[in-house]
C-alpha cells in the first residue's frame, strides 16, 4: 500500500516544487484512484443492462452515487502510456475530462502535472495505480488523511490553515456527539471535522450520508478543493463555499445548525469591525480589542439551533481575556450554553507549540440541572509523545476524556477503545465526581467569583494548575506586550492632542 512515507521517497530531492505545490497533484492522484475504484465496482452491472439503443451514460453512474470516469481519466490506463508520451499533459487532460463528465467537480481537481519531473510522476503512478485493486473505499479516505497530515507537518504554519490534527477533531466529535443533523464549520479547511462526524455516525451503526448534512465555509481558495475531494473520498456530499467568515454569512447560519465544529485562526487582527455593525451573528456585542477570537466564538454560538452543540479550538488567552471580551464571556456563561472546557497540552498543533483550549456549547442544557454549571477538564497530562515537537492523544485517552463528559451528563459510557483502566482509576463507582487536578463541575457563582474565567486550571486545582500557568506564560506575556503597545500608542496620540489644545489656548 502506498503511504506518505513512500511518497516522500518518490519525490526527487532536486525537485523545484515546494510541499504546498505538489500537495494538490498528489492528492489528485489519490482521488483518481478512488474514483476508478468505485467506477469499476458498478461498471459490469450497468454495462450488462445496457443496450445498443440505450448505452450506459454518466447519469446511470450518478444514480448509484458514483462518479463517471472517462477512459482518459483512469489511472490504470495512464500508467500504461508509452514511454515517450507526455505524462504530465495526460494527467492534466485526465483531470479536465473527469470534471467535464461530472459537473459537481468543476474547478475542484488539481492541475500542474506538467511542472513535475517525469521521473517523479512515473514513480508516483507506480505507487498509486495499484490502489483500486487492493483497497476499500474507507482505506482511500485514510490514505488521504495521512497525506494531508504529512503535508501539514511539512508546511508548518501554512499547514495548520487546512488541517487539524486527527486526535483533536476526534475528541471534539466524541463530546458533541453528532448522531444526526446539520453540521457547520465556518473555517472548514480540508473538511476534517466533517469526516470525523461521519466516522462517529458509522461507529454507532448509522449511515452518515442519511444522517448528516454538512455545510462549510473557507477563506482560502486553494483549500476548498481539498475539502471537496476529502468529502468525496469518504462518500459524503456537502455544501462548501468560498468566503471570509468575518464578513460573509453565505449559509445564513443564525440558529440553523445542530452542530458547529471549527478550528479557526487565533488572535487575528485588523478585522474591519465597521462592517459588522448590526450583524445578528454577534448578539453579545463587538469586542473592542483588535482580536478576532470573540468574533469567532459568537459565530459558533449564534449558528446553533435551540438544542445545538458546538465544539471548537481556541487560544488559551480567550478564556481569561478582560474588558469587553470578559463582558461577552459573562453573557455567554449566563446564557446557560457553556457546557465543557478542556485544557490541552502544548505541541498538538503544527501552527503553534503553545497549549490550547477546547470550548463546548450546548444550548440543549438550558432548563436542565446542568444549566447553572460548567464542566472543567484539565487534560494536559494526557498525551502520547510522537516526536520531540509533536503530540497526540491515544484512542483510550480520547475515549476516557469523552467519558468524563458522559458521566457529567448522565449518559452511557463507551469503552470500545480501552478506557476501562482509566475509568477504574479515576471513577471506580462509574459516577461523576470532582477529581483534583483533572476535573471539576463549577457553578455559575463560582465562575463569577473567578472573574468569569473559563480556564480549567482555576477550578481543577493541584500542581497541574501551576504547570498550566507556566505553559501559558509566553502567551500571556505576548498579550500583555500587545496591550502595552496599544496603550502607549493611545497615550502618545492623546499627548499630541493635549499639546495642540494648550498651544491653541496660549496663542489665542
Amino acid at each position: 500500500m502506498a503511504t506518505s512515507g513512500d511518497f516522500y521517497l518518490a519525490i526527487d530531492t532536486n525537485s523545484t516544487l515546494s510541499p504546498n505545490e505538489y500537495r494538490g497533484p498528489v492528492l489528485g492522484l489519490i482521488f483518481l484512484a478512488y474514483a476508478e475504484h468505485r467506477f469499476e465496482a458498478v461498471r459490469p452491472e450497468l454495462e450488462a443492462k445496457a443496450t445498443v439503443r440505450r448505452p450506459t451514460s454518466p447519469d446511470d453512474y450518478r444514480a448509484r452515487a458514483v462518479l463517471y470516469v472517462p477512459a482518459e481519466s483512469r489511472l490504470s490506463g495512464l500508467v500504461a502510456l508509452p514511454e515517450g508520451q507526455d505524462l504530465g499533459a495526460a494527467l492534466d487532460t485526465a483531470m479536465r475530462a473527469i470534471e467535464k463528465a461530472n459537473p459537481e467537480l468543476r474547478d475542484v481537481l488539481p492541475r500542474g502535472y506538467q511542472r513535475m519531473e517525469k521521473s517523479t510522476l512515473n514513480e508516483l503512478l507506480r505507487l498509486f495505480a495499484p490502489l483500486p485493486r487492493k483497497l476499500s473505499g474507507d482505506a482511500f479516505g485514510l490514505i488521504y488523511e495521512d497525506f494531508l497530515s504529512n503535508f501539514a507537518m511539512a508546511e508548518g504554519r501554512l499547514g495548520g490553515e487546512f488541517f487539524t490534527p486527527y486526535s483533536i477533531v476526534r475528541l471534539i466529535v466524541e463530546i458533541i456527539e453528532p448522531f444526526h443533523g446539520r453540521v457547520f464549520d465556518p473555517a472548514c479547511g480540508s473538511g476534517g471535522m466533517f469526516v470525523q462526524c461521519a466516522k462517529f455516525v458509522e461507529r454507532h451503526s448509522g449511515s452518515a450520508t442519511r444522517e448528516l448534512a454538512v455545510y462549510g465555509q473557507e477563506q482560502k481558495e486553494v483549500t476548498v478543493p481539498l475539502a471537496k475531494m476529502n468529502l468525496a473520498l469518504h462518500g459524503l456530499s456537502g455544501d462548501v463555499r468560498l468566503g471570509n467568515s468575518y464578513y460573509d454569512d453565505l449559509h445564513k447560519s443564525v440558529g440553523r445548525f445542530d452542530f458547529v465544529m471549527a478550528n479557526p485562526p487565533f488572535n487575528v487582527d485588523r478585522v474591519d469591525k465597521g462592517k459588522l455593525a448590526g450583524d445578528p451573528r454577534f448578539p453579545f456585542g463587538i469586542p473592542k480589542p483588535d482580536n478576532g477570537n470573540y468574533l469567532w466564538i459568537q459565530q459558533f454560538y449564534s449558528a446553533l439551533s435551540e438544542a445545538g452543540r458546538a465544539g471548537f479550538v481556541m487560544a488559551n488567552s480567550a478564556a481569561d481575556a478582560g474588558h469587553s471580551e470578559r463582558e461577552i464571556r459573562r453573557q455567554l456563561i449566563e446564557s446557560g450554553s457553556v457546557d465543557v472546557m478542556v485544557a490541552v497540552a502544548s505541541n498538538f498543533f503544527y501552527t503553534v507549540s503553545l497549549p490550547v483550549m477546547l470550548w463546548f456549547f450546548d444550548k440543549g442544557k438550558r432548563g436542565t440541572t446542568r444549566e447553572e454549571s460548567v464542566l472543567f477538564i484539565n487534560a494536559r497530562t494526557f498525551y502520547r509523545q510522537l516526536d520531540r515537537t509533536h503530540r497526540d492523544f491515544l484512542p483510550e485517552q480520547i475515549e476516557f476524556l469523552a467519558n468524563i463528559t458522559r458521566l457529567y451528563r448522565g449518559e452511557e459510557l463507551e469503552t470500545s477503545d480501552g478506557s476501562e483502566v482509566l475509568l477504574e482509576e479515576y471513577f471506580p463507582d462509574s459516577k461523576y465526581v470532582d477529581v483534583p487536578g483533572l476535573c471539576k463541575v463549577a457553578t455559575r457563582a463560582e465562575i463569577a467569583a473567578q472573574g468569569w474565567s473559563l480556564n480549567p486550571g482555576r477550578y481543577t486545582g493541584s500542581a497541574a494548575a501551576e504547570a498550566e500557568d507556566s505553559d501559558d506564560f509566553d502567551e500571556k506575556l505576548s498579550g500583555l506586550y500587545s496591550e502595552f503597545t496599544r496603550l502607549s500608542d493611545e497615550s502618545e496620540t492623546l499627548r499630541r492632542k493635549v499639546d495642540a489644545a494648550i498651544r491653541k489656548v496660549l496663542e489665542g
